[in-house]
């Protein structure tokens, strides 16, 4: 991958935030989205698929990160419900940054670049770099809410973490910060 493979990237996530921003004013200017009730009808019409939908989702915005992942909580845990809407989230966020790593790991900096600033990725990497208990911090970094956990998920691919070690600190670290907003999204609807 070379810059111009990122530049192509970072225009098409562009575009698919632009696309789905606009998918969103239709739906509330056509009031299909006016309530929680209505979007629990709107999200019902996809019928089994609804669930799945939002996991594809969930791993989308984590390998392109444009968006927030609290956002498709709220949304799992409005639409689903806070149990439902957990799992849902936690598999598609799981697999999305398990696919990040592996798409760094494979394409090296170039593809952390793709997404983040040079500036961000050389502080971080030279910090990875002189630590010992990188793992740990991963760890707590995956617990917490509105960390930049998709970036790590990319530096880590990027810096050759051992993935047994990666997969098992995502597998047992994500599930606590997405079942606090699940909760929490759960309780507000």
């Amino acid at each position: 991958m070379n810059r111009e493979s990122g530049r192509r990237i970072k225009l098409c996530a562009a575009a698919g935030l632009l696309i789905l921003a606009a998918l969103c004013v239709r739906l509330i200017l056509r009031e299909q989205i006016a309530s929680v009730e209505s979007f629990q009808e709107y999200i019902g019409r996809f019928g089994v698929f609804a669930p799945a939908a939002l996991a594809l989702f969930q791993a989308f915005q984590v390998v392109v990160p444009v968006l927030p992942g609290y956002l498709g909580c709220a949304a799992g845990a409005v639409a689903f419900g806070a149990h439902t809407g957990f799992w849902c989230n936690y598999i598609g966020i799981s697999a999305g940054s398990i696919g990040a790593y592996f798409l760094a790991r494979r394409f090296g900096t170039d593809m952390v670049l793709a997404f983040f600033p040079e500036r961000q990725y050389e502080k971080w990497s030279g910090r990875i770099r002189q630590s010992r208990s990188y793992g740990a911090f991963l760890f707590i970094a995956t617990l917490l809410p509105l960390f930049p956990d998709d970036f790590l998920c990319y530096l880590s691919g990027a810096m050759k973490m051992d993935s047994r070690k990666f997969i098992w600190i995502i597998l047992l670290g994500k599930p606590w910060c997405i079942l606090a907003y699940s909760l929490l999204f759960g309780l507000l609807a």
